[in-house]
C-alpha cells in the first residue's frame, strides 16, 4: 500500500471504463425484478404504533447513491442534477439552497460550515454559505459522500483510494492508494470517523487511518474475495454502519456482516450474509436486510442470529434505521415498514409516493425523514 503526500504528483490512474460498466451491470442484476419471485400481498396494516405524516417537501429526482446528512434538526439533501437543499426537520421548511452546477455521483457531506459533493466528472466541490469555495479534480470516480470533519474533506474513491483535502482551500494533504480491484460497486461505501481515527471500507476490510498523515493504523477483514471470476470475487463494504462506542459493524456486499473494535482493529465477529445495503443497530442487536427481502437481527456481542423475518421477502429494502422500539426500512414501492426491534413482527407501515425509497430513512430531531427516487421528502412523527 502506498501513500503520497501533497508534494508528489497527483495520481493519474482512473478506473477502466469496462470495469465501471461491468460493475453497473452487476448491480443492475441484483436490482432487476425479472428473475425474482413476486412478493406476497401485504396483509392489512396492524397499526400497533401511531405514526403521522408531519410534512412533505420536494427536491429534484434522486438517481445516484444519495447519503442524507443530519446536522442536529437539519437535513442536507441533494438531487442528481446538483441541487443542494437544507431542510428544517421540525417543519420541513427550506433553510438553504445551492447548486453544484453539475450532475452528482456522491453526496452530501457537511459539518454545518462546509458542504461537499462529488460530480459525475470526478470533481469534488465544496460550498460555504451556498457559494462554491473550491473544487478539486479526482483521478477516479467516487460514489461515497465526502466526510467533512476537523477542517478537512475526506474522499473515498471507487478504486479504494482515500484522499484528504484542506477544507478551506481544497489543497491535497495526503492520498492513500492501494491496488484497485477489477470491479467496483456504484453505491456508497464506508467512510466515517471514530474519535481521531478515520474508518474506511477498502475492498472487504475496515481500515483505520490517521486523519493527519494518512498512515494506516490497522486493517480488519470483514469478508474475503471468493469465486473463480471477477463478478464472483467482487467484495466491498457498503455504506450504512452501526456504531456503538468504538465498535463499528458493517456489511460486505453479498458476503458477510461483521463488527470491528476500532480502537485496535480486532474483529469481534463476522457472519455470512447475502445483502447489498448497510446495517444499523443498538447496544444489543445489529439489523440488516438481505437481498431477498428477509430482515435479520444478530446479537451485537456474539453475532448469533437473534431473529429473522420473511414478511417482506422479495421486496427490495433499504438499509434499516433503529427508531425506538422499531426497525424502519423502506421498499421499492414507496412503503415504509416499522418492525418490532424484539422479534421483527410488523408494528405499522406508512406510504410515500410510488417511485421507491431512495436511501435509508434517517432521524433528525424527533422526525423520521424519508426520501423517494422522484425527490419526495417526507417527515413522519410518532403520535
Amino acid at each position: 500500500m502506498a501513500r503520497t503526500s501533497s508534494s508528489t504528483t497527483a495520481l493519474s490512474r482512473s478506473l477502466a471504463l469496462g470495469a465501471s460498466l461491468l460493475a453497473a451491470v452487476v448491480l443492475a442484476g441484483c436490482a432487476s425484478g425479472s428473475a425474482r419471485p413476486k412478493p406476497a400481498e401485504l396483509p392489512p396494516n396492524v397499526a400497533l404504533m401511531g405514526v403521522r405524516a408531519a410534512w412533505t417537501a420536494r427536491i429534484p429526482a434522486v438517481n445516484f447513491p444519495l447519503q442524507v446528512r443530519v446536522l442536529g434538526s437539519q437535513v442536507l439533501l441533494a438531487g442528481s442534477d446538483g441541487s443542494l437543499v437544507t431542510l428544517d426537520a421540525n417543519t420541513g421548511g427550506e433553510v438553504a439552497r445551492a447548486n453544484a452546477g453539475a450532475a452528482l455521483s456522491a453526496g452530501v457531506g457537511g459539518d454545518g460550515k462546509t458542504t461537499a459533493v462529488v460530480t459525475r466528472d470526478n470533481v469534488v466541490i465544496a460550498l460555504q454559505g451556498g457559494r462554491e469555495v473550491w473544487r478539486y479534480r479526482l483521478p477516479t470516480q467516487s460514489y461515497t459522500a465526502p466526510l467533512v470533519a476537523g477542517g478537512r474533506v475526506f474522499v473515498l474513491g471507487a478504486d479504494r483510494s482515500l484522499t484528504a483535502l484542506d477544507g478551506s482551500a481544497g489543497t491535497l494533504l495526503w492520498n492513500l492508494q492501494r491496488t484497485a480491484e477489477p470491479l467496483v460497486l456504484r453505491q456508497a461505501g464506508v467512510l466515517t470517523a471514530v474519535g481521531n481515527t478515520l474508518v474506511a471500507g477498502l475492498a472487504g476490510r475496515l481500515v483505520g487511518v490517521d486523519p493527519d498523515t494518512g498512515n494506516v493504523r490497522w486493517e480488519a477483514p470483514v469478508a474475503s474475495a471468493r469465486g473463480t471470476n471477477d463478478v464472483e470475487r467482487l467484495v466491498d463494504l457498503v455504506g450504512g454502519v452501526r456504531r456503538q462506542g468504538n465498535v463499528v459493524c458493517a456489511r460486505a456486499f453479498q458476503a458477510a456482516v461483521g463488527c470491528v473494535d476500532t480502537y485496535n482493529g480486532n474483529v469481534a465477529w463476522t457472519r455470512p450474509a447475502n445483502g447489498a445495503t448497510g446495517v444499523d443497530g443498538d447496544d444489543q442487536r445489529v439489523f440488516g436486510a438481505e437481498s431477498d427481502g428477509r430482515v435479520f437481527a444478530w446479537r451485537a456481542d456474539t453475532g448469533d442470529r437473534a431473529w429473522a423475518s420473511d414478511r417482506l421477502q422479495w421486496r427490495y429494502l433499504t438499509a434499516p434505521l433503529v427508531l425506538g422500539r422499531s426497525v424502519v426500512v423502506g421498499d421499492e414501492t414507496g412503503l415504509v415498514h416499522f418492525l418490532s426491534r424484539e422479534d421483527g413482527s410488523p408494528l405499522t407501515r406508512v406510504s410515500t409516493d410510488s417511485s421507491g425509497i431512495a436511501v435509508a430513512p434517517v432521524l433528525a430531531g424527533n422526525t423520521l425523514v424519508v426520501v423517494t427516487r422522484n425527490g419526495g421528502v417526507y417527515g413522519f412523527r410518532p403520535d
